[in-house]
């Protein structure tokens, strides 16, 4: 019998391309952009066949620990391990960390299949086939990447030049090209031979790990000892820090694949996006009309080949050609599409603010492992939000120093704890908790639970918080 293979899932990237919709606080790899699902459980999804996968392993930092864990059981696809890196290091390292991992788990001829989260991959057969290919090549002692024929001239991509072709298997990589600008994108899709960048591998453990010996030894110290030395945490496992941050912060390709004898790439042609741009994500929509990609409250007027996208406000335009219009509830992106890459920019501009800042890092609807706030009102010493408790859910047993709270309960049944008195409250009741008491809020019943939250106060960061208990490890 074959072994299966174990599918890494890296899960930490940042996607500010993507702003206002992607966040630091939720990336679009845990957005439904392409459909009802995230692209991080379209990911899961890709590798739930028990006959050809193990659970998979999924890589991510400490902040969306709870995110990744909560959309994995939404779609019924429990990860094998969770790993959490204390700090981001690119690439080399995650991979080098998943290898160790594995080696350690299932042994040194173990595949891995290395999955980025926040790829739209469409299945048809010759994705099973390229599959196959990477597989044979991968258990010969190759270290294996995907190339994708391009359709088109691409800025956003880097290119690997090689003389593989869809259908053929696995073949040498010639060498990688930095990202081309536009006149150099065009020269190279007419020269052919080379293909998109995809950062999708196959690669044996034990394989990977002695050219990481050979070709950066101060990886593989990192990731071995981040793993001997890892600490479980609920359902997940913490990466010794201190061994993980020796690491370099340097992508597989530099650190291995451009310097190794052993790789070499499969040629794929089936439909694939990194989604890195709006423009990316409209080339990739579902068309209406003119070419237009919509979504939301939208109402448009001789406007075509444009995305328009908002998940809060009614949006209207009128006489555009080729833009994107991104609304959410407090921020709004509108530019050409051609000019989408740019948006990156834009972000640093406002994390370089600190008055933006944090519409880079957080959105209006926070998310919780017990479910989650929407921050609807802000003025002089008060505060509203919407907050939603999942079934069977209970917040941290906690108390705040700088303000008090009234709670009203819209929906559902409501636990609350005051002092060390518990009140059972429905729906239209209400409940006030004084400054400085010991509360904790629960749903103990089958349906979501919504109440406003009305804050007054001296002072209503988030910070003013004190943890006395919590069922999510974080007191």
């Amino acid at each position: 019998m074959v072994e299966p293979i174990v599918p890494v899932i890296l899960a930490g990237g940042q996607g500010s391309r993507l702003w206002p919709m992607s966040r630091s606080a939720r990336p679009k790899q845990f957005l439904p952009l392409t459909g009802h699902s995230s692209l991080y459980q379209q990911a899961l999804e890709r590798v739930s066949d028990r006959s050809r996968y193990h659970p998979p392993l999924v890589l991510t930092n400490n902040d969306y620990r709870f995110i990744v864990a909560e959309q994995a059981e939404e779609v019924g696809q429990a990860p094998g391990a969770i790993l959490l890196e204390p700090a981001a290091r690119n690439t080399a390292t995650a991979i080098a960390t998943a290898a160790a991992y594995v080696d350690k788990t299932y042994g040194p001829r173990a595949l891995l299949h290395i999955l980025p989260s926040d790829h739209l991959v469409t299945i048809d057969a010759s994705y099973w086939q390229s599959l196959d290919a990477a597989i044979a090549a991968a258990r010969d002692g190759r270290l294996v990447t995907f190339g994708i024929k391009p359709t088109h001239p691409e800025t956003g991509y880097g290119y690997i030049k090689s003389a593989a072709a869809p259908g053929d298997g696995a073949a040498r990589i010639e060498r990688f090209v930095e990202k081309p600008d536009a006149a150099r994108a065009s020269e190279m899709l007419a020269e052919g031979g080379y293909f998109w960048n995809s950062g999708m591998f196959m690669l044996g453990a034990g394989a990977f790990l002695a050219e990481c010996e050979r070709l950066a030894p101060d990886i593989l110290l990192a990731a071995r000892d981040g793993v001997s030395l890892a600490r479980t945490d609920l359902d997940f496992v913490r990466l010794h820090e201190e061994s993980f941050l020796r690491a370099p912060n340097i992508s597989v390709d530099y650190a291995i694949f451009e310097k190794t004898d052993k790789a070499a790439m499969v040629a794929v042609d089936f439909p694939w996006s990194d989604l890195g741009s709006w423009d990316a994500v409209w080339k990739t929509g579902k068309h209406e009309g003119p070419g237009n990609v919509t979504h939301g409250a939208i109402t448009l007027d001789e406007v075509q080949n444009s995305l328009v996208l908002t998940d809060h406000a009614h949006v209207a335009v009128s006489g555009l050609d080729s833009i994107a219009v991104v609304a959410t509830y407090d921020a709004v992106y509108v530019g050409r599409l051609d000019r989408a890459q740019s948006v990156g920019d834009i972000v640093k501009r406002l994390k370089d603010d600190p008055k933006t800042l944090g519409l880079t890092e957080i959105h209006r609807t926070a998310y919780r492992p017990w479910g989650g706030y929407t921050s609807m009102l802000q003025g002089d010493r008060f505060q509203v939000k919407r907050l939603f408790v999942k079934p069977g859910k209970k917040l941290s047993l906690q108390k705040h120093h700088h303000r008090a709270e009234h709670w009203i309960v819209v929906r559902g049944t409501a636990e609350v704890t005051i002092d060390g008195t518990v009140t059972t409250l429905s729906e239209n009741q209400s409940i006030y908790l004084p400054q400085g008491c010991l509360h904790r809020l629960a749903n103990p019943g089958k349906i979501e639970l919504e109440l406003i939250e009305v804050q007054t106060g001296s002072y209503l960061g988030e910070d003013d918080i004190i943890r006395v208990e919590d069922e999510f490890g974080r007191t």
